[in-house]
């Protein structure tokens, strides 16, 4: 046998029950409290939200598929037909002129152009007589149905006019479920359609024709007066083409602009030449253009300087050399002194010349620009009756030849749209496509239901999860009590008949999942503290029917079995129900032990078959005992916890009962009972805000009821039932 399932088989030596679930007892540990904020849902959560509601979204999704072919089925079938027509927007519409040449060039929007004849095809005048002929039964407008008799306009709800991508066809498509009939309808909405397009290029050549023959006679007089006055301009103005003139003018103030901006950025460089000139400065006289020279001379001063002052120092005012090099540095001030003048006043010379220079540039360009000021005025006047007269010319030129094309071009029948295909009676139907309709029944029915799941699931806000719960209430899971059914065995107790059922293990030596699970609680609450164990226990909950009592009895029942001294004490004082679980009697108990002062070692019972098993049971319901009980179960805890290996207590539920937060404060450790799929959220938080308010020891949660759909996590449970009914064998007497 495995390690693994070594671990799930109870030790015929009760000793060994702490240390043969330690390893099953680490998948309960909680992480740390950081690690469970930063936790996200692992994917193969909703995996399993799948998983669980696999069969519910597999029928629903089969109805909906065997729907849909009903449906389908029951439909009446439509065959479609289909006529394709060949846009050519190269064709000619006329024999000459523009009409003549290629109509790319006046349609370079071919979507616009194509959307255009869809529409056109879609028309009251393409379709009525088709509906005519064919006594077809057209679908009116609201607008429609105020009108009178064929004035209405019509449509046809089974028509369909596609325009295949990067093409210049269009396809026309009829459905009916004559196929025969969806053919010829097809292909007389082609032909009214080429046909209505022939006469509206008719009409519109024979109204242009109209119009234009009763424009050209005032054309003719306009162009006429607007050639007389532009004569009668070039002769004032005497020349011959004012514009070239503009041109030269032009030419000529660009350059004298372009020597004055120059002119003024010299100008501006020798200012500020000047400027550093008048300083006098060694450094400004060096930045100059000129400075080179006056450069060198300043280094030869200060070599001269630096000699002489070596002069002076060994030899002192007396000695030849020495005065010959005072000489020769006097001489070189002297050089120094005339060279820095000449180069102010020359560089003063060329600032004067410079502004003289600008200040003649700006008159010549002030100059130039208002003649060419002047100039322009009349040129615009002159380009204004020139374009003019040319308009008028032109203008006239071209309705005088529109005339004579259009009385040539009306004849000419040729069209730029024309009938490719033929539509054909198909030989099996459109509608309904059964295969497309279970397709999508099937995708959306499958959407729609994951969609529900997750909503349901979202929506749901009881305990279920143990990683939820601890990343949501930060405490601990300690254990999951499964469900057992009533062909799994029966949990022991008093039955109907009033007799006592045996204890798991103790007396029929079988063992089940919900016995395992009891073990791994019991294990879960003591091992982590070994060394510093709780000697006294609280079992409550959020509210009445979780659990609480049966898992207290159960947990006692366990830990006495490990041979250790276990009292059970029942603090529910309202409702008191451990004595239907062991099997004993409630005549005497607790509430005696508050009311009466009664020595609570004299009211103990033990349980048949369980030895090491002490029950306080509550006695007869008091509510005045139960608002009285914290004194007198201190007490007894303080001396019960000299003499057992634990006390555990039931108590009522927390939400509601004050007595209960009374005995929280008073024992080593609280574990508060949930029942899976039922118990908010919310209660236990609130059971365990108030359990932290009073700085109880909250070990940790329990869930009772569990079954193995309730989370991915719990399905273990089921595999080790079977286990269990395979590989379990009865325990020695």
């Amino acid at each position: 046998m495995s390690r693994e399932h070594q671990g799930l088989v109870p030790s015929p030596d009760p000793s060994a029950g702490l240390p043969a679930v330690v390893e099953r007892i680490s998948y309960y540990q909680a992480p740390q409290q950081e690690a469970n904020e930063a936790a996200a849902v692992p994917l193969s959560h909703y995996f399993w939200m799948l998983s669980r509601h696999k069969w519910r979204l597999m029928l629903f999704v089969s109805c909906a598929v065997a729907v849909t072919i009903f449906v389908s089925l029951r439909l009446t079938p439509y065959f479609e037909s289909t006529a394709t027509l060949d846009v050519d927007r190269m064709a000619p519409s006329g024999i000459i002129g523009q009409d003549a040449a290629s109509r790319a060039s006046s349609m370079t929007d071919s979507d616009t152009f194509l959307a255009t004849q869809i529409r056109l095809i879609q028309s009251d005048s393409v379709l009525r007589p088709v509906v005519q002929k064919y006594k077809l039964q057209p679908v009116r407008t609201k607008t429609a149905q105020n009108a009178v008799g064929d004035e209405a306009p019509v449509t046809l709800p089974y028509l369909t006019i596609i325009r295949p991508a990067k093409t210049y066809l269009l396809t026309i498509a009829f459905r009916s479920p004559n196929p025969v009939l969806a053919a010829e309808v097809a292909n007389a909405i082609a032909n009214s359609y080429i046909d209505h397009s022939y006469r509206i290029r008719l009409n519109s050549s024979e109204k242009q024709a109209r119009f234009i023959t009763s424009q050209l006679e005032e054309l003719k007089a306009k162009m006429e007066r607007s050639s007389a006055a532009l004569v009668q301009f070039e002769k004032d103005l005497n020349v011959i083409s004012p514009e070239e003139k503009t041109n030269i003018q032009t030419a000529r103030l660009l350059q004298l602009n372009t020597e004055w901006t120059r002119a003024q950025a010299d100008r501006v460089a020798r200012e500020a030449a000047a400027k550093l000139a008048r300083t006098g400065t060694i450094e400004a006289l060096e930045s100059l253009p000129q400075g080179e020279q006056i450069k060198r001379l300043s280094d030869r001063m200060a070599e001269e300087s630096e000699r002489f002052a070596v002069l002076k120092t060994q030899y002192g005012p007396n000695w030849p050399e020495y005065k010959r090099a005072a000489a020769k540095l006097t001489q070189l001030q002297q050089e120094y002194e005339g060279l820095k003048g000449s180069i102010a006043k020359r560089v003063d010379a060329e600032y004067r010349e410079a502004i003289d220079r600008e200040k003649g540039l700006k008159d010549a360009v002030n100059e130039t620009k208002t003649d060419l000021d002047k100039l322009n005025e009349k040129a615009v006047l002159y380009r204004t009756l020139k374009r003019d007269a040319d308009a008028d010319k032109t203008l006239y030129n071209d309705l005088d030849r529109k005339i004579k094309e259009a009385g040539i071009n009306a004849g000419f029948q040729n069209s730029a749209i024309r009938l490719a295909d033929l539509a054909r009676p198909a030989r099996r139907a459109i509608f309904p496509n059964l295969r497309i309709n279970s397709i999508l029944a099937f995708s959306i029915s499958l959407i729609l239901g994951i969609i529900v799941i997750f909503l349901i699931e979202s929506l749901d806000h009881t305990l279920r999860d143990p990683e939820q719960i601890q990343r949501q209430l930060q405490t601990e899971v300690l254990g999951a009590l499964p469900v057992v059914k009533a062909w799994r065995g029966h949990l022991p107790g008093v039955g109907e008949d009033g007799k006592h059922r045996d204890f798991f293990g103790s007396a029929r030596g079988q063992a089940n999942t919900y016995e395992e699970a009891v073990r791994t609680l019991r294990d879960s609450i003591l091992l982590p503290s070994a060394h510093n164990r709780p000697k006294s226990l609280l079992l409550t909950s959020a509210t009445p029917r979780e659990g609480k009592t049966t898992t207290a009895v159960h947990l006692a029942v366990v830990h006495s079995q490990q041979r250790r001294k276990t009292l059970l004490i029942d603090s529910d004082l309202r409702r008191p129900g451990v004595y239907h679980h062991v099997g004993l009697v409630n005549d005497k108990g607790m509430s005696n032990v508050v009311n009466d002062d009664a020595n609570w070692r004299d009211l103990l019972q033990i349980p048949d078959g369980l030895p090491y098993l002490s029950v306080l049971p509550a006695g007869p319901p008091s509510r005045r005992a139960a608002d009285g009980i914290g004194e007198a179960l201190r007490r007894i805890l303080n001396e019960a916890e000299q003499e057992y290996d634990i006390v555990i207590c039931d108590a009522p539920p927390l939400l509601g009962f004050a007595e209960t937060l009374q005995i929280a404060a008073l024992v080593d450790g609280v574990v508060v009972v949930a029942l899976a799929g039922q118990t908010e959220k919310t209660a236990v938080a609130s059971v365990l805000a108030n359990l932290k308010r009073l700085k109880a020891n909250v070990i940790g949660l329990a869930l009772n009821e569990v079954r193995s759909d309730m989370s991915e996590r719990y399905y273990y449970y089921g595999y080790y039932g079977k286990y269990y009914s395979r590989y379990y064998k009865p325990l020695s007497s």
